[in-house]
Formats: structure tokens, C-alpha cells, sequence
């Protein structure tokens, strides 16, 4: 078993635990990362970027379903090619991949292939026969490393609820989703947070009849109503049965596809589809970490942290998807920073505030959100000021002929400080930034009147709702 030394070693090599040995380097610590699987972790191989391709990929199906409005006529009906599609998105995903190797390497952080497990006081035993495993050509071999600090960026995996076995060929947890090889006939999405919304939104553009099952009053259950209903609406539109307030029981398999039971207002209901997908939650990567060495605290399935991401074990951290929600890749990034920094004593670095983690759903039309809900404001004793301003109004949406949505703002009526924003509409995963930017400057709404955008911009709608937050409209 050899030894080996280092400043900061991270486990786990998703956009948490990668930004973070990335981050330890730049500031000249000697850094390894430990990665079991695949370089980019979940959300680069298995989540956000395949998912977002297929959703670009049924966007332009839809499109060219559309062209005659824009005077494009096709000779023949457009035809999606499943296959095609999928392979594409794999194909992201594994460029990507590389990529994130080749920054490690031009960044100087050792690459160890294996499972971690900890044995306390900065000691790690890496298991390298699980790469083999897992098809990396790891040599059969297990050596120690030591370190000073550890951060854990293992992620997470796909909840299931009793009755629902993830192993049974119909039922389908996100990855088997995004790599179908055949086009379901039926299917039933069991949660409706942001990745049952978007493969929701996929299947049902590609022909697929879907049915939407929601435990909660509403679909995304942590977006503002307004937007929440709105997008129900349009889902429904768009052929999809949406049922909130129902409570799933089990399924049964009657060779025809799984029969799913749920219970809505007191009255008991089943749905008959080919396909189940899961997506009522993730649990952290918890397991074969050997926390049982060391004195990290487990709630809710996920590891507990500070604000400045440090366990109840001195000199472990846990940033990401296996500290806890958000769940996003984003906010993984950034708590790798503030981590990193603080690691190394920066007088820079910064707490992630979870009030300023922008939210984005990809699905048709696109939500985006950053900051506290209209009611979530209220319900802290703010008296707020609401501007809306609806897409139909904005020259640049009907261009495009995607005007459906709005652009709610949430101000504090005295202050003017900018509580939150919300989106539903064409790119407005795009939008949000700049409501992001804002509350890192702490802006008011003096500023955001004050700031020209152009015109004609799908961004001139984050105006003209400033604009009618505090009862100056000038284009409704």
C-alpha cells in the first residue's frame, strides 16, 4: 500500500468536486481528486448537459413542425430520429468529459481512479479496483493518501418511493430516460420538480402521451404559483394530464405496461402507461465513505455542513449535491470556491447565499427563477411591490413566434431591494442573469430603470417589469 501526501484531496469529480481541485491548484495546493466513475460527474455524463441536448433536439422538431408560420414549407412532415438525437446528446456528454480531464491536467491535479473511503485524521484509502470496474482500466491496487483537508463532492442518486422497483425494465430513473431505444407510446412522470417537468416536456413534443403526477398543490413545487399554474397550463395545452395533489400508492404490472396507483382528494385512481419515470428526489452519495471513521453527521440522507461547507470532522468538508438542496450544478460550483478559499484563508471569500441560487427548467416553455416567491416574501413581513410584464407584449417574442409567459419582479416596496424574479418564457434560462447579477450588486429599482436595454430584445421585458413594479408601465 503506498502513501502519499497532499494539501487538499476531493472525492468526487462532478462540477463541485472538479471546480474545487481546479480552484485548490490555482492556489498553489497541492491537490488530488478521487473519482470512482466518469470525469463531470452526474450532471455533465447523466444530467444537465445530455438532457438539455434533447431538449434543444425536440425544440427543433417543434420548430420545423412550425416552419409554415414563418413561410419555411417542408415538402414532407418533419420525422424525429430517436437514435440520432441520443447519440448527439452522448456525444456532449463525452467531449465535455475530456474536457474536464484535460483542465485537471493542465492544472496539475492528480487523477486517482477508485472508490474513497475515509479512515480518519486525514487519511483515505482508495480502492482503484472499482474503476476497473467500472470500465476505466484502473489497476488492481489500493493505496493510502493523506491529506490536510478532504472535500466530499460524491453527489447524489435517484429516490424511489415504496412499490416502485428501480430495477424493473419499466420504470425508468433519469438516465434510462435519456438514452430510450425506442419512443414510449405512454408514459407516466412520478414528480413534477424540474427534471419530471422536463422529461415531461421532451416526450410529450415527441408524440408520447404523458401523464404528470404531482405529491404537492402544485408542479415545481419551490417556483411562485403565478408561474407554477401558467406553465400548468401550457402543459396541459400541450396534451400532457397533470395531477397535483396525488398521492402514489404503487403499481402493478399487467404485462401490458405498469398500472400506477395514486390517491387524489381522497378518491383512488390508477393510470395504465409502458413506461414509469422516476423523479420524486435524489439521495446523497453516502455510502463505502467510511464516515463511520470520523465524526461527520448524516440528516435526511445527506451530509451536514456550515456556510462554509466544513463537517462536524475537522478538516472534511462536503459541498454539492451530497451537502444537501439545491440540487444544482451551480450552486455545486460555487460552494467549491467559497470552500476552497476559505480553505486557503482568503479574505474574498464568500458564503453561497441560497436566496441568490438562480433556478432553470428547460422545459417548453422554459422557468427560471431567482430569490424568494411573491408569497415567500410576504410571509417574511415584506410589503412588496410586483411588476409583470407579459411576452405578448414584447415585438421580439412575437418575432419569434414564442410569445407565451412573463417576467414577474418582487421588490421590497420601501427599500426598493430586488427580493426576487421570475420567468416563464422563450430563453428566459438565458434572462435570469442578469436579476442574478443584480442582487450580488445589490441593486434597487433605481438602477434597473435607469439601465438602457435594447431594443428589440426578448431583455427588454426585465425592464418594462421594474417599470410596472412601481406603477411606470410604458408598454402595457
Amino acid at each position: 500500500m503506498g502513501n502519499c501526501g497532499y494539501q487538499v484531496v476531493v472525492v468526487g469529480a462532478g462540477p463541485g468536486g472538479y471546480v474545487a481541485a481546479i480552484r485548490a491548484a490555482q492556489l498553489g495546493l497541492r491537490t488530488a481528486i478521487v473519482e470512482r466513475s466518469e470525469l463531470g460527474g452526474v450532471c455533465l455524463n447523466w444530467g444537465c448537459i445530455p438532457t438539455k441536448a434533447l431538449l434543444h433536439s425536440a425544440e427543433v422538431f417543434r420548430t420545423a413542425r412550425e416552419s409554415s408560420t414563418h413561410g419555411v414549407i417542408l415538402d414532407v412532415p418533419p420525422r424525429f430520429d430517436l437514435a440520432v438525437a441520443v447519440k448527439r446528446s452522448r456525444m456532449i456528454s463525452a467531449q465535455l468529459s475530456q474536457g474536464v480531464r484535460g483542465l485537471l491536467r493542465k492544472n496539475k491535479v492528480t487523477v486517482i481512479e477508485g472508490q474513497a473511503c475515509l479512515l480518519g485524521q486525514g487519511r483515505i484509502a482508495v480502492d482503484a479496483r472499482a474503476g476497473e470496474q467500472r470500465g476505466q482500466g484502473a489497476q488492481k491496487e489500493q493505496r493510502e493518501l493523506r491529506a490536510e483537508h478532504i472535500i466530499l463532492a460524491t453527489g447524489a442518486r435517484p429516490r424511489s418511493l415504496p412499490g416502485f422497483d428501480l430495477n424493473h425494465h419499466r420504470i425508468w430513473t433519469a438516465r434510462e430516460a435519456m438514452t430510450p431505444e425506442s419512443l414510449p407510446k405512454s408514459i407516466v412522470v412520478i414528480g413534477a420538480g424540474a427534471i419530471g417537468v422536463e422529461f415531461a416536456s421532451f416526450f410529450a413534443t415527441l408524440g408520447t402521451e404523458v401523464t404528470l403526477l404531482e405529491g404537492a398543490g402544485q408542479i415545481l413545487p419551490h417556483e411562485d404559483e403565478e408561474i407554477a399554474a401558467l406553465l400548468t397550463r401550457r402543459l396541459k395545452t400541450e396534451g400532457i394530464t397533470v395531477r397535483t395533489n396525488a398521492q402514489v400508492d404503487g403499481c402493478s404490472d399487467n404485462n401490458q405496461g405498469l398500472q400506477v396507483h395514486y390517491r387524489q382528494g381522497g378518491n383512488k385512481a390508477k393510470v395504465l402507461a409502458e413506461r414509469v419515470i422516476m423523479a420524486v428526489g435524489i439521495r446523497g452519495n453516502i455510502e463505502e465513505l467510511g464516515l463511520e471513521n470520523t465524526q461527520v453527521e448524516v440528516k435526511n440522507e445527506h451530509l451536514v455542513v456550515d456556510q462554509w461547507c466544513r463537517t462536524a470532522e475537522a478538516g472534511v468538508y462536503a459541498i454539492g449535491d451530497v451537502a444537501g438542496p439545491p440540487w444544482l450544478a451551480h450552486k455545486a460550483s460555487h460552494e467549491a470556491v467559497a470552500c476552497v478559499d476559505h480553505i486557503a484563508g482568503l479574505a474574498e471569500a464568500h458564503v453561497v447565499d441560497p436566496d441568490s441560487v438562480p433556478s432553470c427548467i428547460y422545459c417548453h416553455p422554459q422557468v427560471a427563477s431567482v430569490g424568494l416567491s411573491e408569497a415567500t416574501a410576504r410571509a417574511r413581513g415584506h410589503e412588496v411591490a410586483v411588476g409583470r410584464f407579459p411576452f405578448h407584449a414584447s415585438g421580439k417574442a412575437l418575432t419569434l413566434n414564442d410569445s407565451e409567459g412573463l417576467v414577474k419582479t418582487v421588490f421590497d416596496k420601501a427599500t426598493g431591494e430586488l427580493l426576487g424574479a421570475h420567468m416563464i418564457g422563450p430563453d428566459v434560462t438565458e434572462l435570469i442573469g442578469t436579476y442574478v447579477t443584480a442582487r450580488v450588486l445589490e441593486s434597487t429599482e433605481h438602477e434597473l430603470i435607469q439601465a438602457m436595454f435594447p431594443h428589440p430584445t426578448l431583455s427588454e421585458a426585465l425592464h418594462e417589469s421594474v417599470l410596472a413594479a412601481f406603477d411606470r408601465p410604458l408598454h402595457i
